[in-house]
C-alpha cells in the first residue's frame, strides 16, 4: 500500500512572528521619538563658550555633569541659538556667569522615563524567547525538526514506498540464510494475523551483526521495500547530542511516531553507540550517564510500546555484538540475532552479478573465475572491486571492462596500488626476485597448497617491494596441522632462498616473519597443537567477533609455562624453516632459472608460471591453505 510518510512543513506560529516584530517596532519608535525631536545642537570648545559669556552672548545656562547647554541672546522676534560644551573642573565658572549676569542652574536630574525603562529591562528577554522559539522551530518559516534547538525530536529519516532508490531482495546476494529469515519478518509485518490466530507472538527486535560491509543496512533496506511500510532509519549514534536527557527525549519521540504508524519497521544502525554494556565484561564498568539513560529508554520503549495489534518491528545492525547489554539481548527485546556473514564462493559469484549489471562487461570475462580470486571478500569490496575494474577500463579508453580489469582491481585491493616511481637498484631487484620465487617454490611443493597465480617484482602498497599472489581453489572452513605447518613453511619461503643463494639475509622478510609467528603461537595457545603442553588455550578468547584487532592477549600463566609455550612456537617456526631450506636447496636450479626470467620480466603469470612450478620435486609434503573467512593477503617482500 503506499504511503506518504513525507513531514509537513508546519505553519509558522503567530505568536512567534508578533514575538520577532514587536522588539523591533519599539526600537525603531524609541529612535524616531529621540532623534526626530531633539534640536539641532551644535558643539563648542569651552574657551569660545567662556568668550561669549564674557562678551554677553550667553542669555542662560544649563550646567550638568557631563555636558553645559546654552542659548545665546536672540534678536528681536528671533529665539536665539542653542549650543553646548564639554565641562571641565572649573570652580571658577558661576562666578563669571553671575558678573555678566547669565542665568544659569544645573540640569535637572531625568524624571521616570518608562518608555526607556520598557526597553531596558522588558524588551531584551522578549528578544531571548523570540530568538530561542525562531531557531527551534528550524530557522526560517518553521523548517520542522531539525532546528538547532529542537533536540528532543528524533532524527529519524523516514522511508517512502514508491522512491526511485528503492531496495528489493533481489538487490541482496550471497547471504541467502539471513535473507530467508527476514522475508518472515516481511511476512509479519504483512499478515501478522496469520502468525497470531495461532497464538505466535511476533518478534518485537531483530539484531544484525556481522563484520563491516556485509551488508547488514541493505537487508533492512530490503525488508522495508519489500513490505510497502513506514521505515524509520536513524543511527545509534544520533541520539545522544549537546544536551542532558536528549537521547532519552528522541527515543520516547521515535516510538511515539511509530505507534501512530504501525504496522512500520525501525531500524538503529551502529546500536552499539547507545547499547554497550553497562557493567564488566567487557574491560570496563558503568559508562556515561547520558548514554546509560537513553539505553534505559530504549528498554523501557521496546518492553511495551504499546501498539495495539499493529506490529511494530525493531531491526538493529552492529558489527561489536560482544559488547551490548545483555537486557538487550533477551528474549522479548531483541529476539533474534541474524548472521550476515562475508559470502561463501557461490555468495560472491552472485553479488559480482548484480554489480556487473550496472557496467559494460567483455565478452571474455569470466566472473565466476573472479569469484574464486576473491577468498574473504565482503560484498561492499566486490561492489568496490566493480567500480574499480570499470574505472581502469575508462582510464585505458576501453567502451567495455575486461578480464585484464578485474585482475589489476583485485591486485589493486589486495596488495595496493602499483609504485611505479620506486625504483630498485640491480642488486635489491635481484634479491626480491630470489625471495619471491622462493614463496612460490616452497608453496608449490605443499600438494594441496593454494595455487600460485602470478609473481611480481614490481612494488606496490606502502612497503611492498615484490609479492606471491596465491589464489585457493575453493572454500576451507577447518585446516589441519600439517596445513598450518605448511602455511608457515611457505611464508618463510622467501627468507629461505635468500639464505640459499646470498648466504645472507635483509629486512625485506619482516612481514613473514610476524605473519608465520603469529600463526605459530596460535596453533599453541588457541588450537592446542602442543604436545608438550596438551589441548589447552592459554590465551583470553576472541575480543571481538568480527573487527579483528590482532593476536589475543595470554592468560595469566606461571613463569614455566610461559617458557615451555615460547619454546614451542619457535620449534614450529624453526622446523618450518628447515623444510623451506631443504626444498629450495633440492630444486636450486629451477629457482635460479626461474628468478632470472622474473628479473628480464617482472611478472610472471598463468599458464607459463603453473608450467615451470610443476617441475618441482612431486615428493609429498604439508600443504598450506588459506582460510576462507580472512582476505587474501599476497606473500609480500
Amino acid at each position: 500500500m503506499p504511503v506518504n510518510d513525507k513531514p509537513r512543513r508546519p505553519r509558522p506560529n503567530p505568536l512567534s512572528t508578533i514575538l520577532l516584530l514587536l522588539p523591533l517596532g519599539l526600537l525603531i519608535l524609541n529612535l524616531v521619538l529621540t532623534f526626530g525631536n531633539s534640536p539641532r545642537v551644535s558643539k563648542v570648545p569651552y574657551s569660545f563658550f567662556l568668550e561669549q559669556v564674557q562678551d554677553g552672548d550667553v542669555a542662560r545656562v544649563s550646567v550638568g555633569q557631563d555636558i553645559i547647554r546654552y542659548q545665546l541672546k536672540g534678536t528681536e522676534g528671533n529665539i536665539g541659538q542653542v549650543q553646548e560644551t564639554t565641562p571641565i573642573f572649573d570652580l571658577e565658572l558661576p562666578k563669571v556667569l553671575e558678573a555678566n549676569d547669565v542665568e544659569f542652574a544645573a540640569t535637572p536630574p531625568a524624571g521616570n522615563r518608562w518608555f526607556t525603562t520598557l526597553l531596558g529591562w522588558v524588551i531584551p528577554p522578549i528578544i531571548f524567547v523570540a530568538i530561542f522559539r525562531f531557531f527551534s522551530r528550524g530557522g526560517i518559516g518553521g523548517g520542522g525538526p531539525q532546528g538547532a534547538l529542537s533536540v528532543t525530536k528524533n532524527k529519524a529519516k523516514v522511508y517512502v514506498e514508491g522512491d526511485d532508490n528503492k531496495v528489493t531482495f533481489d538487490d541482496v546476494a550471497g547471504v541467502e540464510e539471513s535473507k530467508a529469515e527476514l522475508e518472515e519478518i516481511v511476512e509479519f509485518l504483512q499478515s501478522p494475523q496469520r502468525f497470531t490466530e495461532i497464538g505466535a507472538k511476533i518478534p518485537k527486535g531483530v539484531l544484525l551483526v556481522g563484520p563491516p560491509g556485509t551488508g547488514k543496512t541493505l537487508m533492512a533496506k530490503a525488508v522495508a521495500g519489500e513490505a510497502g511500510v513506514p521505515f524509520f532509519s536513524i543511527s545509534g549514534s544520533e541520539f545522544v547530542e549537546l544536551f542532558v536527557g536528549t537521547g532519552a527525549a528522541r527515543v520516547r519521540d521515535l516510538f511515539e511516531q511509530a505507534k501512530k504508524k504501525a504496522p512500520c519497521i525501525i531500524f538503529i544502525d551502529e546500536l552499539d553507540a547507545i547499547g554497550k554494556s553497562r557493567a564488566g565484561g567487557n574491560g570496563f564498568v558503568g559508562g556515561n550517564d547520558e548514554r546509560e539513560q537513553t539505553l534505559n529508554q530504549l528498554l523501557t520503549e521496546m518492553d511495551g510500546f504499546g501498539a495495539g495489534d499493529a506490529t511494530v518491528i525493531v531491526l538493529a545492525a552492529t558489527n561489536r555484538p560482544e559488547t551490548l547489554d545483555p537486557a538487550l539481548l533477551r528474549p522479548g527485546r531483541f529476539d533474534r540475532q541474524v548472521l550476515v556473514d562475508r559470502p561463501d564462493l557461490t555468495g560472491r559469484l552472485a553479488i559480482l552479478e548484480i554489480y556487473a549489471k550496472k557496467v559494460k562487461l567483455g565478452e571474455n570475462v569470466d566472473l565466476k573465475a573472479m569469484a574464486t580470486r576473491t577468498p574473504g571478500f565482503a560484498g561492499a569490496d566486490l561492489a568496490n572491486l566493480v567500480n574499480e575494474a570499470a574505472l581502469l577500463a575508462a582510464r585505458r579508453g576501453s567502451k567495455v571492462v575486461e578480464t585484464q580489469d578485474f585482475a589489476e582491481a583485485i591486485e589493486r585491493v589486495v596488495a595496493g596500488l602499483e609504485k611505479k616511481s620506486r625504483v630498485l637498484n640491480d642488486k635489491e631487484k635481484k634479491i626480491v626476485a630470489y625471495h619471491e620465487v622462493g614463496h612460490a617454490l616452497v608453496g608449490a611443493k605443499m600438494s594441496g597448497t593454494d595455487q600460485v597465480e602470478k609473481i611480481s617484482i614490481v612494488p606496490r602498497g606502502m612497503a611492498a617491494l615484490g609479492y606471491t599472489l596465491q589464489v585457493p581453489t575453493e572454500d576451507r572452513f577447518l585446516l589441519n596441522e600439517s596445513e598450518l605447518k605448511g602455511q608457515i613453511a611457505t611464508l618463510l619461503g622467501g627468507r629461505a632462498a635468500e639464505e640459499v643463494i646470498f648466504g645472507s639475509i635483509t629486512t625485506g622478510a619482516s612481514n613473514d616473519l610476524q605473519r608465520a609467528t603469529d600463526l605459530a603461537e596460535q596453533m599453541v595457545t588457541s588450537y592446542g597443537m602442543s604436545e608438550v603442553l596438551g589441548p589447552l588455550a592459554y590465551d583470553k578468547g576472541q575480543q571481538n567477533n568480527f573487527l579483528g584487532g590482532g593476536m589475543n592477549a595470554r592468560r595469566m600463566v606461571s613463569d614455566e609455562t610461559a617458557k615451555a609455550i615460547d619454546k614451542e612456537v619457535k620449534g614450529i617456526v624453526e622446523a618450518a624453516h628447515q623444510e623451506a631450506l631443504s626444498i629450495l636447496k633440492e630444486n636450486k636450479e629451477l629457482l635460479e632459472m626461474i628468478s632470472q626470467q622474473l628479473l628480464e620480466s617482472e611478472v610472471i603469470e598463468g599458464n607459463s608460471l603453473r608450467e615451470m612450478l610443476s617441475k618441482v620435486h612431486p615428493e609429498v609434503h604439508v600443504q598450506p591453505e588459506q582460510h576462507a573467512q580472512e582476505t587474501q593477503k599476497p606473500l609480500a617482500v
